[in-house]
């Protein structure tokens, strides 16, 4: 396998993954494979790729998220830091979940290269750690805006300890509600 992974939560496969890639180079540099779909239908991956996008981040601070897709829409996403360092999250919303609610939170960098793995039923967002940060995501699912949904980044029920001061949120991931006594999560 060209991937090593490693469960970041309690719920085993069945939550996110962290990635390891192994990186082939030599004196020219180096090639890695950022995405296999034999060796991710093995680690859970379980539809097509829909979409490919990138984001790039020019401030350190910065927070995106918490996004996620509600059924029939939801989605799995690969994270990969392409450039720069972040700290990214992804929240359990699983409904009946044992660890709902519970967030978990990696490093992504471009020297460490490992990615992400979230599964559908997770809220995932970051924050730059450096300036001109470059995200790459593969998507199992396509963007519906009927379907999206999220968290707010800021709310104190996540606990989120945000490593640097949190700035330049969307002014849509703001808006976003506190998770309220009525919130029972989704059904991925």
């Amino acid at each position: 396998m060209s991937l090593r992974f490693t469960p970041v939560e309690t719920d085993g496969p069945k939550g996110p993954l962290l990635m390891e890639r192994r990186r082939f180079g030599d004196q020219r540099g180096h090639l890695s494979r950022l995405f296999d779909m034999e060796e991710l239908l093995l680690l859970g991956w379980d539809g097509p790729v829909a979409q490919v996008n990138e984001t790039v981040t020019t401030h350190a601070g910065t927070v995106r998220g918490l996004h996620f897709q509600h059924s029939p829409f939801a989605e799995m996403k690969l994270v990969t830091c392409l450039s720069g360092r972040i700290f990214d999250i992804a929240v359990d919303l699983r409904r009946g979940s044992p660890t709902f609610l519970r967030t978990v939170t990696v490093e992504l960098s471009a020297e460490n290269g490992r990615s992400f793995l979230i599964p559908r039923g997770f809220a995932h967002g970051f924050q730059a750690l450096t300036d001109d940060v470059r995200l790459i995501y593969i998507h199992s699912a396509p963007y519906r805006p009927e379907a999206e949904a999220g968290l707010n980044p800021m709310d104190p029920a996540l606990g989120i300890g945000w490593p640097l001061p949190p700035v330049h949120l969307s002014a849509r991931d703001e808006s976003h509600p506190l998770i309220g006594a009525d919130f029972t999560g989704v059904q991925p």
